[in-house]
């Protein structure tokens, strides 16, 4: 296939890519991709590239998957959308009810949008609200974990604690705290990840004691901080974190819009620490990569607290295409897939899979803090310059892989579609990459 140097161009010229410093495709070119396949993407060249981090995290069962691509195009000979003020339809009907079921029914209210950041908001603006509607409008404030992640829109900002994120619109916000992170690999001499989860708890504990009065809510991504470089902590963080929020009432909000739908190594990542979250923010896999949609599901009590004859008392809060009928049926043929293949046991496998190949191929190399939480497995580059993410990318793509740093920090995430001998392969290409990265700086 000719590439399509016009639509690269074309591209340049009238697509703002995100969180992109476009200047820089003057020597980094873009990749046009035409077609997709399981865990494949192809390009215009004809190169094909395993998806190593299923396309921003989205991707759990690869590109054009007959099974979801079978339920979106019976849906089109359906219903395509309809607002959900005044009206409803089957696949959001369902697709609440299934997903309140996989939380035992402890979250039993589901409000949609179409993104991560929007499901933030969305859970912000119910805590604070919430605290309004039964008497303490005091508790309007966030606290947050320190390198916390939960997107780019100003609420969302406002509790994000990545610099580069949060400085550039510091005047649009009304900052969170940020409370120190359980990040395993703050383990002093002879302490566990467990040690670590609790002086973290502590911290918080204290803050709490301090502000809780006018604190709304605690929001963390569970096990896993993304953004910051695959942070991994101990669940212990999360129960004894909930057990605080209780005391000193404050709403547990839990972000598993990376984390959820399996990837952490349960389907939701909170189950591991035995508890449930006051709201639950949940995007990404939730379409299987497919379409926008996110959720918000929510407990009784914060449902009931705005259930009120005034409309003042209402959750004040639209989106034009809340609970689309299309993206729905997408998550519940998601959702058929897990039951269908019982994924999360596969995953087990496909885990282990993972791990055994980063252990063997990884040894003599400067890294360090190889870690894994399911399906997500990651290492910190300890030699490496400034442009080490840039390079590596490059030298990825090079490889035939879609794997792209974080800094100094390489991660795999890919779709759960991978067979043991892919497994290697794709942690066999990561490897190439990381010496052709690193051999300019290692020669010099």
């Amino acid at each position: 296939m000719k590439p399509q140097r016009d639509l690269l161009a074309r591209s340049l010229a009238a697509v703002w890519h995100p969180c992109t410093q476009m200047k820089h495709h003057e020597r980094l070119p873009l990749l046009a991709i035409v077609r997709g396949d399981g865990p494949w993407l192809e390009d215009d060249s004809g190169r094909r590239l395993i998806d190593g981090i299923s396309s921003w995290w989205t991707n759990l069962f690869g590109h054009c998957n007959p099974r979801i691509n079978a339920a979106l195009q019976d849906q089109l000979g359906r219903l395509e959308h309809a607002m959900l003020a005044g009206f409803t339809h089957e696949p959001v009907v369902a697709l609440s009810e299934r997903l309140s079921a996989l939380t035992g029914g402890q979250l039993g209210h589901a409000f949609y949008a179409s993104d991560g950041a929007s499901a933030t908001e969305i859970a912000l603006k119910m805590s604070q609200h919430y605290w309004r509607n039964v008497g303490l409008p005091a508790k309007n404030r966030f606290l947050c974990l320190e390198g916390s992640y939960h997107g780019e829109t100003v609420g969302a900002l406002a509790v994000t604690d990545v610099a580069i994120f949060r400085e550039a619109y510091a005047p649009l916000l009304r900052p969170a705290t940020a409370v120190p992170t359980p990040d395993a690999r703050l383990a002093q001499s002879g302490e566990s990840a467990a040690d670590v989860a609790r002086r973290a708890a502590a911290a918080l504990e204290q803050a709490l004691e301090r502000d809780h009065e006018q604190i709304a809510a605690l929001i963390v991504e569970p096990l896993v901080q993304g953004a910051s470089g695959m942070v991994m902590y101990d669940p212990e963080y999360l129960r004894l974190a909930r057990q605080l929020c209780d005391r000193y009432r404050v709403h547990l909000i839990a972000d598993e819009i990376a984390v959820g739908f399996g990837r952490s190594g349960s389907f939701f990542a909170f189950e591991q620490a035995a508890i449930h979250p006051d709201l639950l923010c949940l995007s990404k896999g939730i379409s299987g990569g497919y379409l926008p949609l996110s959720a918000v599901l929510c407990t009784d009590d914060i449902y009931r607290a705005f259930y009120d004859d005034a409309v003042s008392r209402a959750f004040l809060h639209s989106h034009s295409y809340t609970g689309n009928a299309l993206a729905c049926r997408a998550a519940l043929a998601v959702l058929d897939i897990f039951d269908e293949d019982d994924v999360i046991a596969s995953n087990r496998q496909r885990a282990r899979w993972l791990g055994d190949a980063a252990a063997a191929l990884l040894t003599n190399r400067p890294i360090a803090h190889l870690r894994q939480r399911g399906m997500i497995l990651a290492f910190d580059v300890t030699d490496a310059s400034d442009d080490f993410a840039a390079r590596y990318f490059a030298a990825a793509l090079e490889q035939g892989a879609l794997l792209r740093p974080i800094g100094h920090t390489v991660y795999l995430m890919p779709p759960y579609v991978l067979d043991q001998a892919l497994t290697c392969e794709l942690m066999e290409r990561a490897t190439r990459a990381l010496d052709a990265a690193l051999a300019p700086r290692q020669r010099a």
